[in-house]
């Protein structure tokens, strides 16, 4: 199938690096967002999120005259559903993103259109929800119009290069879509690509983030464990992971991001009755910020969270994992959030978003002020920017000499050399109470 236009509808950290990556590649290309505000930015050449290399490649789209930014879809050869979804208080996914992007198609498409939903979605999404609307156009799905899943595999800060190199996987709801989707994306993918149908496909994505979620929380429960018993729990997974069918992931402050944090929960809400293991490890992996908590209380001498109260804590970190600017579903700010709701003094400061007054805390324009007047200061986020602090430096600014690591990022015999009493999660961090 030939593609001379295509229409990409949802402009986030997916939807915009495909739409800029398609363009580059010669393609006209319609990027459609419903904020206004995003459009607007965009037109003027500014992406609206961090990615490195992102700005350029966008910058380079526009330019060529191959991307034009708009609210709104146009007729177009193949169409590219990547907008979010996100999940509603209960953990229900939240599917009316996708359901509106689906039908602002319909009054588009066109014999021999090709649509692709990209958003992760719960099994038989595709089938069951997108099949039906797009044949509101008067097309059947299949004889007429090609329908494919093919899901996003990229690590954030690694986008543009995995979004060309990693191997893509096309579901169609049969053959001749999956073939219309191996036609598109070998425009610019290089990677393999590998043809199977929409179901499959739309289970690979949730396998593929649940996998690393259940193993992410076994982790999580060691740290608790090794805190119980007076074990260093990164010495022990260090010797653990010695044994050659062994490799236990690193414990931290809990699991983010629009991924692996919400993923598990589409197939819970799929199937509640034989999904026990998969339940348990979200449980898990969601109350760790609570455990974070209770391990500050602990080292501050508090036996519940009224006693944080006017606690001045120093918290460096706020983004869902190290190096991004993204603070989606992120465990690093919950803690922070629930130190603050408890009544401590929380000063954040996050090197990618300082002075960020939309996360709900008071956050800081410098490292400086964060932790000018800490008791306390709580590493929660292993930016580079923040691993590599020299402890000397930082006794200068502080009144702080009480440390908690959350992410094994500090050498303690540094820290504590700099007249500094650190601690770590999963290794024995918490001090009996007096």
């Amino acid at each position: 199938m030939k593609f001379n236009k295509i229409c990409v509808l949802g402009l986030g950290y997916i939807g915009l690096p495909t739409a800029s990556t398609f363009a580059t590649n010669g393609i006209q290309v319609i990027g459609v967002d419903v904020n206004l505000q995003v459009v607007e930015t965009l037109r003027s050449g500014k992406p609206h999120i961090f990615e490195p290399g992102l700005r350029t490649l966008v910058q380079a789209a526009l330019g060529s005259g191959n991307l034009v930014i708009s609210d709104q879809p146009e007729p177009a050869d193949g169409f590219i559903i990547a907008v979010p979804t996100p999940f509603y208080a209960d953990k229900r996914a939240d599917l009316r993103f996708v359901i509106s992007a689906a039908e602002a198609i319909v009054p588009h498409l066109r014999p021999g259109n090709l649509v692709v939903l990209e958003s992760t979605s719960p099994p038989r999404t595709t089938l069951d929800i997108v099949a039906p609307i797009l044949e509101r156009s008067g097309l059947k799905v299949g004889p007429d119009i090609h329908l494919a899943y093919s899901p996003e595999r990229v690590l954030p800060g690694q986008i543009l290069r995995e979004l060309i190199e990693n191997a893509r996987v096309i579901g169609g709801i049969d053959r001749s879509s999956a073939q219309a989707g191996n036609d598109l994306y070998t425009l610019f993918v290089r990677g393999e690509i590998i043809q199977t149908d929409a179901t499959t496909a739309e289970m690979v994505k949730l396998m593929e983030n649940t996998y690393r979620d259940v193993n992410i929380a076994i982790a999580n429960e060691f740290a608790r464990l090794s805190d119980r018993f007076g074990v260093d729990v990164w010495e022990a997974i260090s010797l653990a992971n010695r044994h050659p069918r062994v490799n236990i992931l690193r414990p931290g402050p809990g699991v983010g991001g629009h991924c692996i944090s919400v993923d598990p929960w589409f197939l819970v809400e799929a199937a509640p009755d034989i999904t026990p293991l998969i339940h348990t490890a979200r449980k898990v992996n969601d109350a760790q910020p609570h455990f974070v908590v209770g391990l500050v209380q602990r080292l501050l001498g508090v036996s519940s969270q009224a006693g944080l109260s006017k606690k001045r804590v120093a918290v460096l970190g706020l983004g869902y994992k190290p190096d991004v600017d993204d603070f989606r579903e992120s465990p690093a700010l919950e803690v922070a959030c629930l130190l603050s709701k408890a009544g401590a003094n929380v000063r954040a400061y996050d090197p990618y978003q300082a002075e960020n007054h939309s996360l709900g805390l008071p956050t800081m324009s410098s490292l400086e002020e964060a932790l000018a007047e800490a008791e306390l200061i709580l590493l929660l986020v292993n930016h580079t920017l923040l691993r590599t602090l020299d402890p000397l430096q930082i006794a200068a600014l502080t009144p702080a000499r009480l440390v908690l690591d959350a992410v094994n990022a500090w050498p303690v015999e540094a820290w504590s050399a700099a007249g500094f009493e650190i601690h770590r999660l999963g290794a024995s961090t918490a001090r009996p109470l007096s």
